[in-house]
């Protein structure tokens, strides 16, 4: 059997995400179904996220060196392109290999006439490489790595923080843990890390939270299979602790997770406190990640495959607490989800605020009067934020903002925000409601 060829393979992943028609998603089972393991794997990761990290920049400089745009057939060579570009400017792969087996590579993709082309263009930049940075920088979008429509938004929103935050995107996120507080406490997980030869901080915020020094595979975490600890960013923690003073006096409260998959925030709410959960979601693809990730931990839910703006599924009895973690544009995780720059839109702020709407009047009609409702995105943006919230209340009699006495974020509406931070937790965005009694 012949071994593959990493960067042909890295191309044809990332041309569905230069012509902005797939994202990284699938990025793991292509590399299995193409026979990448180990080592490899590893390399062909860094390289796909890189190029999507960095994918402004290297974009022009590629329209620097071509005489002509490849056609749109041939996004694939683009890909190798970019993929040649990111290994001479960012990676410590030798320059030989970065220019012969990238062009190479491009014999394995069937299109052999390129190489020509991407061994004369990466030679190019060899030579040229800090006046062309130079000149490609001068725009200031491309030298902080960002679409120029996202930029104005976040200089409008966080005149203060704009460029910090995206400076915090580019770089990638820390690899942070939940301890599963029924099987141990932090302290001793700490413990069992150092004797292990890992790292780790606890969080400074949530509770159950650690950080590693270095990513690792979690099959070298020890408990990882036994359910003791799961992968999951600081800020998405944070939704357990907020739920605490609905929660923890109420056994068998019924839950409903609106919008659950994968699960680690169901996983985290059943770990904390004894709970009646519905896991809902309508991609019954992403709900199997729910139960697998439940069955892991060996916890217990009720899933259910549904779309959470229309009431088909409710059977009528009001739950106690909804956690909605909403559909967003998922500019608060760019670091760990690149393609967004190239994949997001102006437009998709707008239609994804009116889904976020129709979530919320909807399973409003699901909480009991007295209910906790939970709102939480993974955004930047005001308009799926502190300004949705605010319409809310003002269209909704019955709701009122609970006042967040929390050490972390920053006040944003009648919520909490949280902007990425290198070296710590992702941008997320936090209200919540409380349900009048009639």
């Amino acid at each position: 059997m012949s071994t593959p060829d990493i960067r042909a393979v890295c191309a044809s992943a990332l041309a569905p995400v230069l012509d902005g028609k797939g994202s990284l998603n699938a990025l793991d089972s292509t590399l299995e179904s193409a026979g990448i393991e180990g080592r490899d794997r590893g390399l062909a990761k860094a390289l796909c996220f890189g190029v999507c990290r960095t994918l402004p920049r290297l974009e022009a400089l590629s329209g620097v060196l071509l005489r002509q745009s490849f056609k749109r057939r041939d996004q694939d060579i683009q890909a190798l392109l970019l993929l040649g570009l990111y290994q001479l400017s960012y990676m410590r792969v030798p320059a030989h290999a970065a220019v012969g087996e990238t062009a190479g590579a491009a014999r394995a993709l069937g299109k052999g006439w390129a190489t020509r082309v991407l061994n004369g263009c990466l030679r190019r930049f060899q030579r040229d490489s800090q006046t062309l940075q130079a000149q490609v920088d001068r725009d200031p979008s491309i030298a902080l790595l960002h679409p120029e429509w996202m930029l104005t938004r976040w200089r409008e929103a966080w005149p203060d923080d704009w460029r910090g935050l995206a400076e915090a995107n580019n770089q990638p996120g820390p690899m942070t843990l939940r301890v599963n507080r029924r099987h141990e406490d932090r302290e001793t997980y700490l413990a069992r890390l150092r004797d292990a030869g890992l790292a780790a901080d606890p969080t400074p915020y949530a509770p159950d939270g650690v950080t590693l020094h270095e990513a690792c595979d979690v099959r070298a975490l020890p408990g990882f299979s036994e359910g003791t600890v799961s992968v999951q960013d600081e800020a998405a923690q944070l939704t357990a602790p907020l739920l605490e003073p609905a929660l923890a006096t109420t056994p068998g409260a019924r839950v409903l997770d609106a919008c659950s998959a994968p699960g680690g925030k169901t996983a985290h709410l059943l770990e904390a406190f004894d709970l009646k959960l519905t896991a809902l979601d309508s991609d019954a693809e992403r709900l199997g990640r729910v139960d697998a990730t439940l069955t892991r931990l060996g916890l217990e839910a009720t899933t259910v495959t549904a779309d959470a703006t229309r009431l088909g599924w409710w059977d009528e009895r009001a739950f106690d607490t909804v956690l909605l973690d909403a559909p967003c544009s998922g500019t608060g995780v760019i670091r760990r989800h690149p393609d967004i720059k190239r994949l997001r839109r102006p437009r998709d702020i707008r239609e994804l605020a009116a889904l976020q709407v129709r979530l919320l009047d909807t399973l409003w009609t699901t909480l009991a009067p007295g209910g906790t409702l939970l709102y939480a995105t993974c955004s930047v943006m005001p308009e799926e934020n502190a300004d949705q919230i605010a319409a809310f209340l003002a269209r909704t009699p019955d709701a009122r903002a609970d006042e967040l006495d929390v050490d972390w974020g920053r006040p944003a509406g009648a919520g909490r925000q949280l902007l990425p931070r290198i070296d710590g937790h992702d941008g997320f965005f936090y209200a919540r409601l409380r349900k009048q009694p009639a």
